[in-house]
């Protein structure tokens, strides 16, 4: 990548884009190698303390262009010649979470493809790139069955037994570990979504473990056998769809998919297929292992915040119409994904020219939120490299701009409480009965935590209580 960052005449000095700071190469090349793998489809493995001290060069050359040139969007270009325009001040994130699609997309035209998790469409109109009336009505959708916003979702009973009785393989063993996570975490979201039948399918499963690897290397690797795969789940799912019960998720959308139907014209574009729904529900709950497994790890080093969740979760029995709320675990989890997000960059695209602090940019710019860095930038985020849940029980913490787990305006994530329900919930199954009494990695309970936290090499032993 080469890094100049140029400057039009133009422009005023506050407002210009940025000349190239005075930060090593390396350091500047480091802040965007991610986001280089993203956009070029290539990427070569990293060891995890490769990709540590990555993110420390990122930080450091992104605080470097903040000292040397102010807060103003600092416009880089890679060497493929695409620029990417970098935002440095919390102004701008204001404005990147508010704009509209119509203004930036968080689907870069013809570029869905090659981003498109759920549907390796060779047309580039999966589902990801859903049309503007196919979006709407997928927002309706999720809003009505994910219940944004409500932070027990409607079918917490149902829910919440499943975590109960999945959590049960998490600590079977006197250890932890991603695979075990995985697994049980994995069969919960087929109950969730689909219903009990689904949970001992474990071909659907791996399918759809074979569709996540497939994208991550999506356009080089074998799309034939992408789209096999991807057609003999979509398949499968729809078959447990049919058969949904009212307490799934998949049967709650299918009850509003076929309200929808008889409401309108048979053939309307805007309809949206509750299988498909289903299939990004439970490809979205992959993210769950990885931030259990973490918040965990993260108790075990900090013992008075254990003891504290602990029995939350050991009063939560008790607790009737509540059960499910957990306030305190809850904000473990924000925590967690506040140090950990589980996506570190936001990237959008603009659809039409657009004006940064004076200085206008054309339609196609890539506009880059390196959230990982704002949600950790000691120059604005008090403790910013320590674990304090208790930063979330602020009123209006959910809303601080500075930190966004689940992102912010329209392109926050539907899914946010759903999420943290589940999560919380499979933490005080484990901290119920057991005690978190050796970790690996060892975290200093005290100082910085480390950059990042390979889930793979996680392993917690659990004792009871």
């Amino acid at each position: 990548m080469t890094t100049p960052l140029r400057r039009r005449p133009a422009a005023p000095a506050r407002t210009a884009v940025l000349t190239a700071p005075t930060v090593s190469p390396t350091a500047v090349t480091t802040v965007y190698a991610a986001l280089v793998a993203l956009l070029s489809g290539t990427g070569r493995p990293r060891t995890l303390r490769r990709r540590s001290e990555e993110v420390h060069a990122s930080a450091a050359a992104l605080r470097a262009l903040r000292a040397r040139h102010g807060e103003a969007p600092a416009l880089v270009r890679t060497r493929s010649g695409k620029t990417l325009l970098v935002l440095l001040d919390p102004r701008d994130l204001r404005r990147f979470y508010a704009e509209p699609v119509t203004v930036l997309a968080a689907d870069p035209p013809r570029k869905c493809r090659g981003l498109d998790t759920h549907e390796p469409d060779p047309d580039g109109d999966g589902t990801g790139c859903a049309r503007a009336e196919q979006r709407a009505e997928r927002r309706r959708m999720s809003a009505d069955v994910l219940a944004p916003g409500q932070p027990v979702h409607p079918a917490a009973g149902p829910i919440l037994t499943v975590v109960s009785e999945e959590a049960r393989h998490l600590s079977a063993a006197g250890t932890l570990e991603l695979a075990r996570a995985r697994h049980a975490v994995s069969r919960a979201a087929r109950r969730i979504v689909l219903g009990a039948p689904a949970a001992e399918d474990d071909e659907l499963a791996g399918w759809l473990t074979q569709l996540r690897a497939e994208d991550k290397r999506l356009r080089g690797g074998p799309r034939r056998a992408a789209r096999s795969v991807h057609d003999k789940a979509r398949a499968r799912i729809r078959e447990y769809v049919r058969r949904a019960g009212e307490d799934t998720l998949a049967g709650r959308a299918a009850r509003l998919a076929d309200a929808a139907a008889s409401a309108a014209s048979a053939g309307t574009d805007g309809a949206v297929d509750p299988g498909d729904e289903a299939r990004l529900w439970l490809l979205a709950m992959d993210a769950v292992p990885d931030t259990l497994l973490r918040t965990l790890l993260l108790l075990g080093a900090h013992p008075c915040e254990q003891d504290a969740a602990a029995a939350e979760a050991a009063a939560e029995v008790a607790a009737g119409p509540a059960r499910g709320e957990l306030p305190r675990l809850r904000a473990c989890v924000r925590e967690s994904l506040r140090l950990y997000p589980v996506v570190p960059d936001l990237v959008r695209v603009t659809r039409a020219e657009t004006e940064w602090r004076g200085v206008r940019h054309p339609a196609g710019t890539s506009v880059l939120l390196p959230a990982a860095f704002h949600q950790r930038d000691p120059e604005r985020v008090p403790a910013a490299h320590v674990f304090v849940p208790g930063r979330w029980k602020n009123p209006g913490a959910d809303q601080d701009i500075r930190m966004a787990p689940f992102s912010h305006g329209d392109g926050r994530c539907p899914g946010d409480q759903l999420g943290l329900m589940i999560t919380a919930a499979f933490c005080a199954e484990v901290l119920r009965g057991h005690r978190i009494t050796g970790t690996r990695p060892v975290l200093d309970p005290v100082g910085p935590l480390p950059v990042t936290l390979d889930p793979h090499g996680v392993r917690l032993t659990l004792t009871r209580r």
